[in-house]
């Protein structure tokens, strides 16, 4: 009879999974959940949005309504620590703004002239001023947090009540409180135009009377009692400017003759802050009179000594006749008398005086000269040049100073870049040095504590963990569960029909013989197992599984057959 060397059997994967142990079978489950938990961990995280600040340092009545409309709209959020601000999703934080400004949030605690429109029936004449100033503020308010550098702000005004009696009436005046965001600062024109606002808003405020303040208390608007006690930050910024200029001038002159980083230039300017005002008055010559402009002309005529004789006598028709005209005698006759006996012809003798006054426009001029503010009285220049560096035919560099000649032509340009002025009592000094080469220090903090790579570790800890973890739950208990439920079992040899009857005799007992083992003292204390005791073995298994193909190849043998494949 020939031989059966092998027994192809191909078990379905059911088969193949009950085939396995319980521990294989509890090794496998465990593996699979925590693949998955881990994968669904992962994509979790991985959608996770990021969350932005909504609104922060709102007050509570604000933020209460902000939260209750975020629930309404369905949108998630969250609070930092504290409760300082409102995080949403990054990608909906300009959505969620403008919804929630459509819908009048937040409202804050400013109101403007919408007060207005709320006055009650009833409401006293001390109340309708107390709200309009409200509102005033309000809107004051609400245009200086429009700038760009300002957090938050608040205005308070000052507005007395106006009598009738103009001589009394007091001026108003404001102060303004301002936060600024961090990091950020206000110029000179910004904080000119936040007090030329103020004082713009309010009839008869004068910009002197408005004050502005930081958060710190620090007075950033000028006193006005103050200003004339010496130099102010003003004149201290336009003195740094003015030099920063000269040294730029130089740098860029001397830059390009002995490179970058060679060249080193600062500049003292002393200027002149004092305001002056002086006045002039000159007189031409007298003029001619037919040139010169009258001013004013006085005729002044008087005659002195007797007038003409008066009628007298005893009053009557006679004496009140007018006198007859007078004439000269004819022939000799004697003219006629008058009621008083004298002739009515002859006058008193008498004396005439005439004067005249004439007053002429006198040529004046007047000059009034102010002297400009910040003149310059003084330049001092210092200029340092490093030694030039040449390179020699075997390429070794060294450093080689510059000579006279070359000093004094740097020197004139100096000169001519910041304006020199001999009789103003300006100095120029240009020296030459080596320069020190700066030593880069180094940096005594570890590339894994920088604050780079920590939020770079970061940003990848959640991928990069994920998928260390899965691959390590995948390989080290999914994989080997997997490769022993797929690989199918090991063909059987069996013996030959010689061996038949033994090796049936072997299958059908329930205690076969096994050899002996030695003891603790033998030679090996590991069991020894034959290669026919370990085929015995696994017909023994494929006998216990598969009883069916075990009685079709005995069947086979019986019959003279070959075993099936």
């Amino acid at each position: 009879m020939s031989a059966v060397t092998a027994i192809p059997v191909n078990p379905t994967l059911a088969q193949r999974f009950a085939a396995l142990d319980q521990g294989q079978r509890l090794r496998l489950a465990l593996g699979v959940v925590l693949f998955v938990a881990i994968a669904v961990v992962g994509m979790v995280m991985g959608r996770q949005a990021d969350y932005r600040v909504l609104y922060s340092n709102l007050a509570d009545k604000d933020g209460g309504a902000v939260i209750a409309q975020l629930t309404t709209m369905n949108v998630p959020y969250k609070y930092t620590e504290g409760g300082g601000a409102i995080l949403v999703p990054a990608d909906r934080v300009h959505d969620v703004r403008l919804k929630l400004a459509s819908l009048g949030l937040p409202k804050g605690s400013v109101g403007g002239f919408e007060m207005m429109e709320a006055n009650r029936f009833g409401m006293t004449q001390f109340q309708e001023r107390l709200t309009f100033q409200r509102g005033l503020e309000g809107e004051l308010t609400r245009s200086i947090q429009s700038i760009d550098s300002v957090a938050s702000a608040r205005v308070h005004l000052a507005l007395p009540n106006q009598n009738g009696f103009f001589r009394e009436q007091q001026k108003p005046s404001a102060s303004v409180l301002l936060s600024l965001r961090g990091g950020r600062a206000l110029d000179k024109s910004q904080l000119a135009g936040i007090v030329h606002l103020v004082s713009s808003s309010v009839p008869e405020m004068d910009p002197a009377a408005v004050s502005v303040l930081d958060d710190t208390g620090k007075l950033l608007s000028n006193p006005p009692d103050t200003s004339g006690l010496g130099a102010d930050s003003e004149q201290l910024r336009y003195t740094r400017e003015l030099e920063d200029l000269y040294s730029r001038r130089v740098l860029d002159i001397l830059e390009p003759i002995v490179g970058k980083q060679n060249v080193k230039a600062q500049v003292t300017a002393d200027l002149d802050f004092s305001q002056t005002e002086s006045t002039t008055e000159s007189h031409k010559p007298n003029q001619t009179a037919d040139a010169a402009a009258v001013r004013s002309q006085q005729t002044v005529e008087s005659v002195n000594g007797q007038s003409p004789a008066m009628p007298s006598g005893v009053p009557g028709a006679t004496t009140n006749q007018p006198p007859a005209q007078p004439s000269a005698p004819i022939n000799g006759q004697t003219p006629p008398l008058n009621a008083a006996g004298q002739s009515a012809s002859v006058a008193s003798p008498s004396n005439t005086k005439k004067e005249s006054i004439t007053n002429y426009e006198v040529d004046k001029t007047v000059q009034v000269t102010k002297a400009a503010s910040g003149a310059i009285r003084r330049v001092n220049v210092a200029v340092v040049v490093n030694h030039l560096t040449k390179v020699d035919e075997k390429g070794k560099s060294t450093q080689v100073p510059l000579t006279q000649a070359e000093l004094d032509k740097m020197t004139a340009l100096v000169q001519e870049a910041v304006g020199f002025n001999k009789d103003r009592g300006d100095s120029v000094n240009l020296m030459n040095a080596p320069f020190v080469a700066d030593k880069n220090e180094a940096n005594d903090v570890p590339l894994w504590r920088q604050p780079e790579t920590v939020e770079l570790a970061r940003s990848f800890a959640w991928p990069v963990g994920t998928l260390i973890l899965g691959a390590i739950v995948l390989l080290g208990i999914v994989r080997p569960a997997l490769k022993s439920l797929t690989q199918p079992p090991a063909a059987t040899a069996l013996p030959d029909l010689d061996g038949a009857m033994g090796g049936l005799d072997a299958l059908e007992a329930e205690q076969p013989d096994r050899p002996q083992l030695e003891g603790p003292g033998g030679a090996s204390d590991v069991p020894q197992i034959s290669p026919s005791e370990a085929r015995m073995e696994e017909a023994r298994k494929l006998t216990r599984d598969n009883p069916a193909a075990v009685a079709n190849i005995v069947k086979a043998w019986i019959n003279g057959e070959e075993a099936p494949a």
